[in-house]
């Protein structure tokens, strides 16, 4: 079915034929559908026929890129019954490439929504010189991103974060957060009215570079993010790099780990009731 090349999205014009493109494209679609199957993100249609709609947050990276395009092969394919928007923030970064992405998105006939909010000049602002910039940042970020998705009625953000993202964030949240957390899948906003999708979860990053160096897309780096040397994150997608190296696979191990938690088998008194542990031959206290 993926390989009719006549029925296609614009978005996949000019797709390299060769059996490795195929095969990388179908393999990042499938991981897609069980990500977004597994995770149930696909809402009922409305009583009035009207499809669920989701923002689709489009950085110019190759993430949202592979992100953007896998959604529409699937509504393409129709296999996603849901209305799609695209939309970048502008966030005033200097030297932003503000043409790119509007005049991609016009000649692949995609519906979408630019908006521009100058959240440089309050990070650069609040934050301390020799701070990280990132987590103020993305908390401005997901805050226009939550308004816009309520003024265009969507039901969901749906962010391009990947297999990678999840593991990198699991092993900062061990090594400095003190505790075992990660990107989840889907996730519901504090006001409780959104939710927040993230279909590439099963996608590894590579993938997703390889994916849209194949397809030419018009990348757009962060700036702001990458200009930064010693991050924490970076420094775990090196630790991550070498153990994948010595140990191909690994990283694919670990993802299943998060996928196969154990409870009794950890230390949180709050998600497992140790006090309430007996044995077989335990006999029952006498009133």
């Amino acid at each position: 079915m993926l390989d009719q090349d006549t029925d296609i999205h614009p978005l996949f014009n000019g797709a390299p034929s060769t059996t490795e493109f195929k095969k990388l494209r179908k393999r990042i679609v499938r991981h897609t559908r069980e990500a977004i199957d597994q995770y149930g993100m696909i809402a009922p249609t409305a009583r009035d026929g009207t499809p669920p709609k989701w923002l689709v947050c489009l950085s110019g990276g190759k993430d949202s890129y592979t992100l953007l395009a896998v959604l529409y092969e699937l509504k393409w394919r129709g296999l996603l019954p849901v209305d799609l928007l695209a939309c970048n923030l502008d966030q005033g970064q200097p030297g932003f490439p503000a043409t790119v992405l509007p005049a991609f998105l016009e000649k692949m006939n995609v519906p979408h929504r630019i908006e521009y909010q100058d959240t440089y000049s309050i990070v650069m602002d609040k934050v301390p010189e020799g701070r990280t910039f990132c987590a103020l940042c993305s908390r401005l970020r997901r805050g226009n991103l939550y308004r816009i998705a309520r003024e265009e009625g969507c039901s969901a953000v749906v962010l391009g974060h990947h297999r990678d993202d999840i593991l990198e964030t699991f092993m900062m949240n061990l090594f400095h957060g003190s505790r075992l957390a990660t990107m989840p899948p889907k996730l519901v906003n504090e006001e409780g009215d959104l939710f927040l999708y993230r279909p590439l979860a099963h996608v590894a990053e590579q993938d997703c570079a390889a994916f849209s160096k194949a397809m030419d897309y018009p990348i757009i780096p962060c700036d702001l993010c990458g200009s930064q040397d010693g991050l924490q994150r970076q420094q775990v997608k090196q630790m991550l790099d070498g153990w994948e190296k010595n140990h191909p696979g690994r990283r694919q191990k670990m993802f299943r780990a998060l996928m196969n938690t154990r409870p009794s088998h950890l230390l949180d008194p709050k998600i497992f009731d140790f006090t309430e542990l007996t044995t077989s031959t335990a006999k029952p206290t006498r009133g």
